[in-house]
């Protein structure tokens, strides 16, 4: 249980990255690991397309200024929801993301959840770019890569958040 606390207080967003390829099984465990997530009902709305093609990667990196990192990620996992499948796809397609990021770490990587859902331009560009159906909504893009920063261990922990039986209990 402890290793799971440390790792979790390790995740970090990591933006920069080195050339270094993520091997195809890498991208399988985190694929497995992933689609382990928690869904409402078990309706599993969420699809992923893996993106490696350099050309791509770039385009996704102008969706918005905050995307810059998917040019230099060895790979872009693109977290797509289906809210004909079930009404929880943005509960469920978040614990998916969370379940990868954690992952990701796990295996010595570095990642960064890129928000997209709710921003409608942003979704129908890389609806275009990817060939996505109007069905499916893009949560966000992960990069994911090998880390070329370090960024030490935390937690955010704020007590004055905690509220116990009532909101006023303290």
């Amino acid at each position: 249980m402890t290793e799971m606390l440390e790792l979790i207080k390790k995740r970090r967003s990591i933006r920069q990255y080195t050339a270094d390829p993520v091997s195809d099984s890498e991208i399988r465990a985190l694929l497995e690991a992933a689609m382990a997530a928690p869904s409402a009902d078990d309706m599993r709305p969420w699809e992923i397309i893996v993106v490696r093609r350099k050309d791509l990667r770039e385009e996704l990196s102008r969706v918005h200024p905050w995307a810059a990192m998917c040019k230099s990620a060895a790979v872009v996992f693109v977290v797509l929801g289906d809210a004909r499948r079930s009404s929880r796809w943005v509960e469920d397609c978040s614990a998916l993301t969370e379940n990868l990021l954690l992952a990701v770490t796990g295996l010595g990587l570095g990642a960064v959840w890129v928000g997209i859902y709710p921003q409608t331009a942003d979704e129908a560009y890389i609806r275009r770019l990817l060939g996505i159906p109007e069905h499916l909504r893009v949560l966000c893009l992960v990069p994911v890569g090998r880390p070329a920063e370090d960024k030490p261990a935390h937690t955010k922990y704020d007590e004055r958040k905690i509220h116990y039986e009532t909101y006023a209990g303290k």
